[in-house]
Parts: C-alpha cells; structure tokens; sequence
C-alpha cells in the first residue's frame, strides 16, 4: 500500500492530458502538433508574453502604441511554440528519460523529426508579420534572441543554471517591446534583470518536477543545484524581481504610487514561497503556473508608472 502511494506521489501531473482541452478536439492527426507546441499548456506562451507587455507599458507605449501588445501576443504564441518544438527535437533522447516528457510527440515517435522540423519553420514564419511590423531597432532586437533560443536546449548539458539561460531568453521581450516605443536605457535594463530574476524562481519551481529523474538522466538544473535549499533559492530571487521592478519603474516615475503598484505583485511572490513548503509535483506545478498572475500584476505597474 506504501508503495503505490509512493508511486502516485511521484507522477508529474504535466504530463497527463486535459481530456475536456480545446485540444482534443482537433482531428485526430492534428492533435500531436498542437501537442508539440504546447498549444494544450499557455501558461508558457503567457510566461513569454507578459515581459513584451512590461517594455511597452513601462516605456511609455502603451497609450500611443497599443496596437503593438496583440500584435506582441501572436508573435509569443508562434515564437513559444516554435522553441518548443525545437526543444524537443533536440531533447528527444533525453525526453524519453524523464516521466514528465516521456510521451511528447517527438521523443515517442507521434511526430517525426522531419514533420517536426517542418512545423517548426510554418511557426516561425507566421511570427515573420510581427517582425516587420516593428521599427528597425526593436525588429534586430527580436532576431538576436535566436542565438539564445538555439543553444537554450544544450545549457542543461553544460551547466546546473539553465534556468538562467532561460531567463535571458524569455525576457529578451522586455527589451524588443521597450526599444519597439523608446530608447535603450538603464531603467530597461533594470527591468530585463528583473525578468531574469523572476524567471529563475518560477523555473526552479518548476524544476522540483523532475528532480529524481533528471537526476538519473544527468540533468543540471537549479533545483537540483540548489537541493534542499531550493526554497531559500527561490525566495531570493523572487525578492530580487520586486527590488529590480520597483528600482526600474522608479526611475520611470519617481512617485510613491509606483511602489504601491508593486505591492500586489510582491504579495503574490511571497504566497508561492509560503506555499513551496510542499515540493510535490503537482504544488510545483500549480505554483508554477500561477506566475502568470505574475506577469498581469507586474504589467500593470509597469502601465502606472509609463502612463
């Protein structure tokens, strides 16, 4: 009876598939693509977007440039998707290691690599519209952040941080939507360390996941890294996103109404490291996905200050 507790206590709830989803209710032979992109699990494609949303609003955009946000949303929609896809091309073999990621389309075989590496460019091209609709500084901005995308899936191999690669990459937003409405700036900057920061809480958290089998597949990642001080981890770097945020959006608006603004954002970090105290998969996985509250409040500071 201890045994199949145990058992149950370790499935990774991401891997099980919503029946009542949009998704399954595609054709039959559509269903492992929108899979591949994670199409069924928006809380990354949001993730992506949200920091797009803090460039624009915090660099004042907003108002005059709104057009500029749903057009940000369809190209983190494509982007997300395509990255993952590429991801998953790549991670194939160590895919089929992980409980998590065993059943993804292309490690069991639903996709293959040649179809897969076909969605991959159809994704990146319907971005191509977004791309040109940005001036020319914000538009090299967003084609810089493929580098980052390309080796984003090897940084597991070569360091115990790639959490921190993602944090590069996933904010890299921040700064295509800043520059897309105003000048680089040091209150940019502050912001896109902000992400960065965030980013690595979020993603320790969602690493306690996998941390028994990428420990057997010889996955670094910062939770492994961090150990049992991956709570303590976490609340360090989420501390670090609301000192960075509030930093940045006070040189846009020196005013006490900016760090009201945060206050939200601050409380709703301070919640998931309260309830980190429980590391199952499943409270990992709902703390995680909750970040993309996050992302909404922070966007909303980011609106007051650049109003």
């Amino acid at each position: 009876m201890q045994t199949a507790k145990t058992t149950t206590d370790r499935v990774t709830p991401d891997a099980e598939r919503a029946p009542s989803g949009w998704v399954e209710r595609l054709p039959e032979r559509a269903r492992p693509y929108a899979r591949l992109a994670r199409m069924d699990r928006p809380a990354g494609m949001w993730l992506l977007f949200w920091p797009c949303g803090w460039g624009l609003a915090a660099g004042g955009g907003l108002m005059r440039q709104w057009w500029l946000l749903p057009l940000f949303l369809v190209g983190a929609v494509a982007m997300r998707g395509a990255g993952c896809v590429y991801n998953d091309i790549v991670d194939r073999d160590l895919d089929r290691s992980v409980a998590r990621t065993r059943d993804r389309p292309v490690a069991s075989g639903a996709v293959s690599v040649r179809a897969a590496w076909i969605w991959l460019i159809g994704l990146a091209l319907a971005a191509l519209p977004v791309l040109i609709a940005l001036r020319p500084l914000a538009a090299d901005i967003a084609l810089a952040s493929l580098g980052l995308v390309a080796a984003y899936p090897f940084m597991k191999r070569v360091t115990w941080w790639p959490q921190a690669w993602l944090g590069l990459t996933f904010n890299w937003g921040i700064l295509v939507g800043w520059s897309a409405v105003a000048a680089p700036s040091w209150t940019m900057a502050l912001l896109y360390a902000a992400g960065i920061a965030w980013t690595l809480g979020y993603d320790t958290i969602y690493a306690l996941q996998d941390i028994e089998d990428d420990a057997l597949a010889g996955i670094k990642s910062s939770a492994r890294a961090l150990g049992k001080g991956a709570r303590f981890g976490v609340a360090v770097f989420f501390t670090a996103t609301v000192a960075l945020v509030a930093a940045a959006l006070w040189t846009v608006r020196p005013n006490g109404l900016v760090l009201i603004a945060i206050v939200p954002a601050a409380a709703h970090l301070m919640w998931q490291i309260a309830m980190l105290r429980d590391t199952a998969p499943a409270n990992s996985l709902r703390l995680f996905r909750s970040n993309r509250a996050i992302g909404i409040l922070i966007f909303a500071a980011c609106a007051v200050a650049g109003s």
